[in-house]
């Protein structure tokens, strides 16, 4: 993305009026109404071609629930009119594990195409007829991707260049070297009995450093032992 180019994010969806929602306030509201980045909601509905502006049927073999139609919503993602350049995503509890490096990626391109599925799902066809990249921020079921979508866009926001005050706000934090942050301390000096760990107010940057470094490791090893294989390819054991 180069510095003259708006980061973009199109959202297809049966209710835009969901639309800023949690966007539109704190760094991602204040970035957009900047023209740091764009938010474009379009109803589905719009592409559907009867009167009622039906867009889901009966599943074929049978089974409960609703599915969106392939044709409507090809129509709608053709109506888009995206540089082919921008990735088409569809937010799905089936779909690749959202990660960090990912929201790093795809904010550092032009902004995707997302589309919120409801229902049961959408058919099978126009996922695989329009290269849908399918996006999971976790493993359980909402009502639909829209809040999904939200979170998405949200984690790519504040990694664009002037959303953040300090650029290191966004490089030294959770996942962004594959270990959870260290623990974060501020006045009083003690609250309750528990003061803050003397070394943060020793004044030695690399004790600091050190000692949020040996916390990170602790805290990915302890709560997030998947993460820690993933970094050192080597299970996690309780003797180092």
């Amino acid at each position: 993305m180069t510095a003259q180019t708006i980061w973009r994010a199109t959202v297809l969806t049966l209710f835009p009026e969901m639309f800023p929602g949690p966007l539109g306030v704190s760094l991602a509201g204040r970035a957009l109404a900047s023209g740091l980045w764009t938010l474009e909601p379009r109803d589905i509905r719009d592409s559907a071609t009867d009167r009622h502006r039906s867009v889901d049927d009966t599943p074929a073999g049978g089974g409960p629930g609703m599915v969106l139609r392939a044709d409507i919503l090809a129509a709608a993602i053709d109506a888009t009119d995206i540089a082919p350049d921008r990735p088409r995503l569809l937010m799905s509890p089936r779909g690749r594990p959202l990660t960090q490096p990912i929201v790093a990626e795809l904010a550092s391109g032009p902004g995707p195409l997302i589309v919120c599925g409801r229902f049961e799902g959408v058919d099978e066809r126009v996922i695989e007829a329009r290269g849908l990249q399918e996006v999971s921020i976790g493993d359980y079921v909402l009502s639909g991707g829209e809040i999904a979508a939200m979170a998405l866009i949200d984690a790519c926001v504040r990694l664009l260049p002037g959303v953040m005050g300090k650029q290191a706000s966004g490089e030294d934090e959770t996942f962004s070297e594959g270990l959870l942050e260290y623990p974060q301390y501020t006045r009083p000096q003690e609250f309750e009995g528990r003061p803050i760990p003397e070394i943060l107010t020793s004044g030695d940057h690399a004790k600091v450093a050190a000692w949020r470094r040996a916390q990170s490791e602790a805290l990915t090893r302890a709560r997030r032992p998947d993460l820690w294989i993933v970094r050192h390819g080597t299970k996690n054991t309780t003797d180092g």
